[in-house]
């Protein structure tokens, strides 16, 4: 399956087990000193284990010969305390080892997250993103830690107690040998199976989450559809595909695990046979027999350690596949481009030292801008060239899909244009950085979303320093002063959709952009869940903004298309036209159809009524 493929198809793009290896041991890199120090540890805890069986041999000799067994038992003492102190380190260590990798890991895929591209979030739900910061990370906790220091430590562990063996006898160690190489070979083969499961269990989860994130922000028209049945099945389905994935990986795993197992009890019951029988015939002391089943006896844990952290292993290697999609989604490009020649940047400086711009120039300007969300689809922005003044208010109007919405996207700098050029200020939006672009503007979204927080928080989330007096006022410019001072705790009390309605969060996010003071503010219908007094007194406050910059509205109210000081008129992803109320309604027939429509007769007050569904935004 290709990338592409793999993408639109939901799943999962394979990549080279050397890609995953990679990236797993990315996050153990800036920690490989801790690492080094808990393989240490590991590597001093294994030689005791060795030591053991070899001093357990020596006792048994010295019976035989009654000699004092004292000194070889206050060693093994001395092993014991020490294999145990030391175990304990090395559990420390890599524990805090571990939360270190997944704290790196959770807040590195927060970061990149939140600086990706809008149009690359659009097409993924915001859930399954959740769900691969929350589930994925914990898989590659212990791939990137533990199931190293595992593996270095099984395998010495393996390779010591098999030398030690042969030391003690070769006919034994080969009869081992023959029994663990046949299963272990066996055992190897399941473990792409195990991979794949482990990584299809997760992408479920991963759409589980997405449904149920989608289903609860509609939970008001899941109840009222009366569709809770349905999507509890919706969702169930996912449950149950992830626990069929997830039975199946348990099912090999459980199979390798026992025919591990397995091969150590069979090594056990030919040594106990042909071991006897080499003692009977003098080729073999009983104390050599009792040190080599100790050792196969503890043979168990390294093997049990190598197929843990290969198992261990697979699941992290699954988890960095799905991590690193996330990661090679395209970023927001913030630094400015070089100056053009003759652009009245200066280089080495701030926005805030330029010079003035004239106030007759345009602060924001589209010159024959198209853009279009797919390669192959049509154009949402065609050519489009507008003007928008420093001062003043702006209203956008247009049928559905006529690119209204695009248009602020590509002022916002979610979207970069296919074709034109944007200026702010006279200077290409190449040559700004998205933060000083950004810190020029305010945006009210259509869905006037809550941040999590306080109403403090969110009213000062664009301005953090801003003072609790210009907070009030922004308050009380949208009549919700007296609704912050019922609230148990006033600004510092805690938001949620239940204890704000949605004219109230609309009015909050009107608020938040009032708090800002920005030089252009942009409105997606943010006054359309408002009463006509609410309404009639957040338009006083953006006149009074309207004074000394630019607010641009994209029209869903008649009083929107009234009032303001410039309408742009769209249609099918261009400007069709551009003026005021009176020179368009008797100029431009659309307009007309629109005025129509809107229920406006010549220039007379119709405040109030709304734009029909077929005007909505696109």
């Amino acid at each position: 399956m290709t990338l592409d493929s793999a993408e639109r198809s939901g799943q999962t793009p394979a990549l080279p087990a050397r890609a995953k290896m990679r990236l797993l041991w990315s996050y153990a890199r800036p920690h490989r000193l801790v690492l080094l120090a808990g393989l240490l540890l590991g590597i001093v805890a294994t030689g005791a284990e060795l030591v053991t069986p070899m001093v357990t041999k020596l006792v048994l000799e010295r019976l035989e010969w009654a000699e004092s067994i004292r000194g070889p038992i206050v060693l093994l003492g001395v092993l014991l305390v020490a294999g145990t102190v030391i175990g304990l380190l090395q559990a420390i260590v890599l524990g805090r080892l571990a939360e270190r990798v997944i704290l790196a890991v959770r807040t590195g895929m927060v970061r990149h997250l939140l600086r990706v591209r809008v149009g690359e979030l659009a097409r993924r739900s915001s859930g399954e993103m959740v769900a691969r910061v929350s589930s994925d990370t914990t898989l590659i906790r212990e791939a990137a830690t533990s199931s190293i220091v595992d593996f270095v430590n099984g395998l010495i562990g393996l390779a010591g107690a098999i030398a030690l063996m042969a030391y003690l006898d070769g006919v034994l160690l080969l009869a081992t040998l023959a029994v663990l190489v046949l299963v272990s070979g066996i055992a190897l083969t399941l473990m792409p199976a195990l991979a794949k499961a482990q990584q299809d269990a997760q992408e479920e989860i991963g759409r589980l989450g997405g449904r149920l994130e989608g289903v609860l922000r509609a939970l008001r028209t899941v109840k009222v559809s009366r569709a809770e049945a349905r999507e509890t099945a919706r969702i169930s389905r996912h449950a149950e595909r992830s626990a069929e994935k997830g039975i199946r990986a348990v099912k090999i795993e459980a199979v390798a695990w026992t025919l591990t197992a397995a091969g150590v009890n069979l090594s056990i019951m030919l040594i106990l046979g042909i071991g006897a029988y080499r003692v009977s015939t003098g080729d073999l002391s009983v104390a050599a027999l009792v040190a080599f089943l100790l050792y196969l006896f503890q043979l168990m844990t390294p093997v049990t350690l190598l197929t843990q952290s290969v198992t261990t292993l697979q699941s992290g290697l699954a988890a960095a596949a799905r991590i690193a999609e996330i990661e090679k989604m395209q970023l927001e490009a913030d630094a400015p481009a070089p100056r053009q020649q003759g652009s009245v940047h200066v280089p080495g400086t701030e926005s805030a030292s330029h010079p003035v711009p004239a106030p007759e120039s345009p602060v924001l300007t589209l010159q024959n801008v198209t853009f279009r969300y797919l390669p192959d689809a049509a154009p949402a922005v065609d050519g489009a060239s507008l003007a928008i003044p420093r001062r003043g208010h702006t209203a956008i109007i247009g049928p559905s899909g006529a690119g209204k919405t695009t248009i602020f996207s590509l002022l916002l700098r979610f979207e970069d244009p296919e074709h034109g050029q944007l200026r702010l200020d006279g200077r290409p939006y190449e040559e700004w950085s998205l933060a000083e672009l950004r810190r020029r503007i305010a945006y009210v979204e259509q869905d006037a979303p809550l941040v999590p927080g306080t109403l403090r928080e969110n009213l000062a989330y664009a301005a953090p320093d801003a003072g609790e007096q210009r907070l009030w006022e922004a308050l009380a410019t949208v009549r919700l002063d007296e609704r912050a001072r019922e609230l148990e705790a006033g600004l510092d009390s805690e938001l949620s959709p239940s204890t704000m309605s949605g004219g109230e969060r609309q009015r909050v996010a009107v608020a938040r952009a009032l708090v800002a003071q920005p030089d252009i503010l942009l409105l997606d219908e943010a006054t359309a869940q408002l009463d006509g007094l609410t309404e009639a007194a957040v338009a006083v406050g953006l006149h009074h903004l309207a004074r000394k910059g630019a607010v641009v509205t994209i029209a869903h109210r008649l009083s929107t298309v009234v009032d303001a000081d410039q309408i742009i008129l769209m249609d099918a992803g261009a400007v069709r036209n551009t003026g005021t109320h009176e020179d368009l309604l008797a100029t431009d027939e659309l307009y007309r159809e629109l005025v129509t429509a809107l229920r406006i007769s010549g220039g007379a007050s119709t405040q109030g009524n709304d734009i029909p569904v077929s005007m909505r935004v696109s």
